[in-house]
């Protein structure tokens, strides 16, 4: 192991520690903590940790997990914005999470902060990284919306005014479900294969967008999750679940990413909500707080 690759590993490790601390607090029930290890003679070799807490009071279901594996080839996935990379072994870590909670009023959201070694033959090691937090409201909320953005923003101020409106932009192109034609949520920060300033400057920017996500959700959480609500508003989160479930079979490249190289299907699909539900060619009443959300806040906007 590297001296970049102990760093980056120490890191995640804490975070993930840090997260489910702080959101088991929150919630007054333990995340279950379910290592895992593959061995020689599987696609991919390593190890992490998948942190889960189901039915708890605030959380339905909160996946957190830490991964650090190895494998021969890089999949189809990682090179097809890097060609010249195409059959080289490489190593992957990162720290990602899923949280649904029951409350309709609450949003779910998702964060990952990862890096990615690919080893070329006679070649030296190639790093880069990526990630980013990204919010997906039910019912939406100005105030939520803009503390969301402002912590994301002043997480990426240090490294260039550039990269927040450059981040914010790639979050909205890619969190989108093309076949509906809808962005999954209120959007965030996203990057993904980035290697400005080399390894050092890349790490201290996820570093950064990782130590935001805390205070990017809790608030927000803290605001909406013992709001008041009935079947009407379950029922609509239920259906808006199925969309998310839709982006992340149909269009995540992370999910992807596992299932081709042979990762851990459990801990690939942990960010799976325990349930959703379909409806066909729904329509609701216009003006309704409903019909808001597809309206004012599944739209591309500059939130701050």
């Amino acid at each position: 192991m590297t001296q970049q690759t102990a760093r980056v590993r120490a890191y995640l490790q804490g975070l993930q520690q840090r997260i489910t601390t702080a959101f088991a607090q929150v919630d007054g029930k333990a995340f279950v903590a379910d290592a895992w290890r593959k061995g020689a003679d599987e696609p991919l070799q390593g190890e992490g940790v998948s942190m889960i807490l189901e039915r708890g009071k605030v959380f339905e279901r909160a996946g957190c997990g830490f991964s650090h594996v190895t494998g021969p080839r890089l999949p189809p996935s990682a090179t097809q914005h890097r060609p010249d990379l195409a059959g080289a072994s490489f190593e992957a870590m990162g720290v990602s999470l899923v949280f649904h909670p029951r409350n309709p009023y609450a949003p779910t959201v998702h964060m990952n902060v990862r890096m990615l070694a690919a080893m070329p033959k006679d070649a030296e090691p190639v790093y880069w990284f990526g990630g980013g937090m990204d919010l997906t409201p039910y019912y939406g909320f100005d105030e939520d919306a803009v503390h969301f953005h402002t912590v994301c923003r002043d997480a990426l101020a240090p490294f260039g005014a550039d990269k927040y409106p450059r981040f914010k932009t790639w979050c909205d192109e890619y969190f989108f479900n093309k076949h509906r034609g809808e962005p999954r949520g209120i959007g965030g920060i996203f990057f993904d294969d980035y290697a400005e300033g080399g390894p050092a400057d890349s790490f201290a920017l996820v570093r950064s967008v990782g130590d935001a996500f805390v205070p990017a959700y809790l608030t927000i959480l803290q605001r909406r999750k013992d709001l008041p609500y009935g079947e009407r508003e379950r029922e609509f989160q239920l259906y808006r679940r199925g969309r998310y479930v839709e982006f992340n079979l149909v269009w995540d490249r992370g999910t992807h990413f596992g299932l081709q190289s042979g990762g851990r299907t459990e801990s690939i699909l942990m960010s799976m909500p325990p349930l959703a539900s379909w409806s066909y060619r729904r329509e609701d009443e216009p003006g309704s707080p409903e019909a808001e959300l597809t309206a004012k806040f599944l739209v591309r906007k500059d939130w701050i």
